[in-house]
């Protein structure tokens, strides 16, 4: 996958997300750049649906969470580039999107994902009933079926 370059190459990526998951009712701007402006005009042609609402300039109490969550974002993002050797930032989005669905919300008392879908995320053997032995001595679906009985 190639580095979106264009404002409407970022605008359909973050789609595809929503497209998964659901769109928010309301998309909040920073006020950013015209980068980030043309971005959400993007959102606005491909989701009429959804109200933009955009935050007052230079005013830090509308402005914070949103510039926080998006630090946590790109902190991730980084983080995510240097351990997979990778410069391509938008193969990242779906595994920090998972990861963020997993953590706790104080506000609700769970994660979001086991919010919406009512379990747990699973991820890997580290979620499955198989120990790790089991795990690597399966070589058949047929092991597999006796294994889980």
């Amino acid at each position: 996958m190639k580095i979106p370059q264009t404002a409407e190459e970022v605008a359909y990526q973050l789609m595809d997300i929503f497209c998964m998951f659901g769109a928010p009712f309301i998309l909040q701007s920073d006020n950013g750049c015209e980068f980030a402006n043309k971005i959400i005009r993007n959102f606005a042609d491909m989701c009429p649906a959804m109200k933009l609402v955009h935050g007052k300039p230079r005013h830090s109490q509308s402005q914070g969470s949103v510039e926080r969550s998006n630090q946590d974002v790109r902190d991730m993002l980084v983080a995510w580039i240097s351990d997979n050797n990778t410069k391509t930032w938008s193969e990242g989005l779906r595994f920090i999107q998972s990861k963020k669905h997993r953590a706790l919300h104080s506000g609700i008392k769970t994660n979001p994902y086991e919010a919406v879908f009512g379990t747990a995320q699973r991820i890997g053997l580290g979620d499955s009933l198989l120990t790790e032995d089991m795990y690597c001595s399966t070589e058949t679906e047929e092991e597999l079926e006796c294994r889980n009985e």
